[in-house]
């Protein structure tokens, strides 16, 4: 008889033996998503036996995972501000840091009910979790992105969390319409010199979702060039970059028109966060 216990252990010490970190909190996930529970209600369960139909699967994900598939890959599932969202293959396997620019963004003042543009939406969980937590002060998401695949995921994480949203296909703002009162965004901004630098699990995302030309910085500059006729009077743009990128993107949007410009930092006390407006 195998307990939860017994697969726990013998399955956090063979992914920390292949190097995985946080080897325990990977293996009562995984075990968690199989037995259909929430990883705390494990630790009443300890001396259960897992059901010998489970095992074969659970092999299977623990194999996958000491292949540094990404944990999110295998449960398809990612935790995102107070919301569980579909994640896989198609889109950006959002981080932590995306968590705090919806914090950011929410103390901020902007024209309500918003009508708000994700760009680059990827799976959605910025302007869905935006929408969750305006309730009746937004009055239309926009989820924008120029892949198909990106824009199927954030559908289902929409319909999933009843959150009305337009789902529309875009080259940055080209195939869009209208004003927006808030235009927030987690665009590509990592440099094709650094590709050789990530993790074996980020380079499972979708190449379209990391990259963006040598310097990581080709289509912040398109955007900032681009945005200004898009966002109303009042209105304000938030965005998420690379960590020594925050300057130069405030820069950028200087130069495409905004005025009124603040660059936040990260939980970490990275400059993570450009934040604009128009003045």
């Amino acid at each position: 008889m195998t307990t939860i216990l017994d697969i726990l252990e013998k399955g956090a010490q063979f992914l920390n033996s292949k190097g995985i970190e946080d080897a325990r909190l990977n293996m009562e996930l995984l075990v968690a998503h199989e037995l259909d529970c929430r990883r705390m209600d494990l630790y009443l369960r300890f001396d259960q036996p897992v059901p010998e139909e489970k095992l074969p699967a659970l092999r299977e994900h623990l194999k996958k995972r000491s292949q540094r598939i990404p944990l999110q890959h295998l449960t398809n599932v990612v935790h995102f501000y107070s919301h569980d969202f579909i994640s896989d293959h198609r889109a950006l396997i959002p981080r932590p840091e995306s968590e705090e620019l919806v914090s950011l963004v929410l103390k901020e003042t902007f024209p309500k009910p918003a009508r708000i543009l994700d760009l680059g939406c990827g799976s959605g969980v910025l302007g869905l979790s935006l929408a969750k937590a305006l309730g009746t002060d937004c009055e239309q998401l926009v989820l924008a992105d120029l892949s198909t695949e990106a824009l199927s995921l954030a559908k289902e994480n929409a319909e999933a969390l009843q959150v009305p949203a337009e789902i529309v296909q875009s080259n940055l703002f080209l195939g869009l319409e209208g004003h927006f009162d808030l235009i927030i965004a987690n665009l590509p901004y990592i440099g094709e010199s650094e590709r050789e630098d990530l993790s074996k699990e980020v380079r499972h995302d979708p190449e379209i979702a990391l990259f963006s030309g040598s310097d990581g910085l080709d289509l912040l500059r398109l955007f900032a060039s681009q945005c200004s006729p898009f966002l109303n009077s009042g209105g304000l743009i938030a965005l998420e970059v690379g960590h020594s990128q925050g300057e130069t993107v405030c820069d950028l949007l200087r130069g495409g028109g905004m005025t009124e410009i603040s660059l936040r930092s990260d939980l970490n006390d990275i400059p993570r966060f450009p934040l604009a407006r128009m003045g």
